[in-house]
């Protein structure tokens, strides 16, 4: 019997660990991140969801005779955004992942 309540302890530890895993992912869902391009022209708020929730131009930023300068700054800011998410992931969700190679974390 005494292997059973090693056994109880350790899914009670694993339950824990799975509600506080959980907590910091909401946490984490919640939490705006800013990507910016070159010169700060362009600024792209990002939820832990890499969901986009703002984007902002500076009137410098927009030249109807280069959209392409346009485009390319906001793809550098979306792509700061998103780094700064998988950052805050890797930090924040990474300590309960940590050495268990599961696919997505």
């Amino acid at each position: 019997m005494r292997g059973m309540g090693n056994m109880q302890g350790m899914m009670q530890k694993m339950q824990k660990m799975q509600k506080q895993l959980v907590k910091e992912q909401e946490e984490l869902n919640k939490t705006e991140f800013v990507g910016q391009s070159q010169s700060d022209l362009v600024q792209v708020t990002m939820n832990g969801k890499h969901e986009v929730v703002k984007v902002a131009l500076k009137q410098e930023a927009v030249d109807p005779e280069d959209l392409g300068m346009l485009e390319d700054l906001i793809q550098m800011a979306v792509n700061d955004a998103v780094e700064k998410v998988q950052k805050a992931n890797e930090q924040r969700m990474g300590k309960y992942t940590k050495g268990l190679n599961i696919p997505g974390f």
